[in-house]
């Protein structure tokens, strides 16, 4: 399965405090065969659950490509993260 290895480079798609988007985008990509990942759900503990600590929905860097075309094409592109040059 594309993406198993968890020390793979990842890249952060979505970062968003709409439950509903999360489940919704995490639903397509998982639909599109593309394994994702919240990140941060779990701070609701420190934030006290107030929602204002946002969620990240990351996928494996190899996957990031198709996952960004699939989700402007679903028509969330204004909701994506701008990706991050690599370094040098």
């Amino acid at each position: 399965m594309p993406g198993a290895n968890p020390r793979e480079p990842m890249e952060e798609l979505l970062r968003t405090n709409d439950a509903v988007l999360l489940s919704y985008v995490e639903a397509l990509l998982k639909d599109a065969g593309i394994a994702s990942h919240i990140f941060d759900q779990n701070m609701s503990i420190i934030e006290g659950s107030i929602g204002i600590l946002p969620r990240r929905l990351l996928v494996h860097s190899e996957d990031a490509g198709e996952a960004r075309d699939l989700l402007s094409e679903a028509g969330f592109a204004a909701e994506l993260v701008a990706p991050r040059r690599p370094r040098r």
